[in-house]
């Protein structure tokens, strides 16, 4: 386990908190495929960096779909953890993403309020009508920061942290994120990664009581290398 399996950068660290820059394909938690998750990569990072003995507490304060790189944030402390959720609960935490589309957003700058129900089955979130009595609010706010070569890059301001969030509110919008093939993109890539990243996430320390702001590089791909003089790190 750990490094001979991948390798993920660590972008924050502290006695209380630690961060990743998850890559596209890795999960955060495990799942019934099997497969090493983002989770136990943390772990055994701390446990031989801090030659720790037994069992190393961790857990994650928020999740990203496996397709989605980016800013991946731990509690390494049952006080962080408690007081991290509370900061998450009061809205008091600012998450931040971009995302490429091929088509152009309606209006080019905007704040989405959907209802969204998932279907555990498919594992897929549909918009449905406000009233139903399955569906959670999720909001986020949008602006187009570049087009080139037909492409749009977004700024996202996620204001709730609903499952496929991002994926469903774009898509519903008219304009799924490319490589997203289960929220209607025209092509899947050929490693099944979507382009929506994690770029950054503020808020005030939960226990130094400082200003934090942890960000994270888009991946290497050719679509976000395009961009890079509107990525702002």
């Amino acid at each position: 386990m750990g490094k001979e399996i991948y390798s993920v950068e660590v972008i924050y660290e502290d006695n209380h908190l630690i961060a990743f820059n998850k890559p596209n394909g890795v999960l955060v938690q495990g799942d019934k495929t099997g497969d090493v998750p983002l989770l136990d990569y943390a772990k055994d990072y701390i446990k031989h960096k801090y030659n720790k003995p037994g069992a190393v507490f961790l857990n994650s304060v928020h999740r990203l779909d496996r397709p989605v790189s980016g800013t991946v944030l731990f509690a390494r402390t049952s006080k962080a953890l408690t007081r991290m959720n509370k900061l998450i609960a009061d809205r008091e935490v600012s998450k931040y993403y971009y995302a490429l589309v091929s088509e152009l957003p309606t209006p080019m700058k905007g704040t989405l309020v959907d209802y969204l129900v998932k279907n555990k089955k498919s594992n897929r979130v549909k918009v449905v009508k406000k009233g139903d009595k399955e569906a959670k609010r999720a909001e986020l706010s949008y602006e187009i920061v570049a087009t080139i070569n037909g492409i749009h890059l977004l700024k996202i301001d996620l204001k709730t942290g609903r499952p496929h969030q991002i994926r469903a509110q774009l898509s519903n919008l008219g304009c799924p994120i490319i490589g997203d093939r289960k929220y209607g993109a025209n092509k899947r890539k050929y490693d099944y990664s979507i382009m929506l990243h994690s770029h950054s996430i503020s808020f005030v320390h939960p226990v130094q009581g400082k200003k934090i702001l942890i960000r994270s590089k888009c991946p290497s791909y050719k679509e976000w290398l395009q961009f890079k003089d509107y990525l702002k790190f």
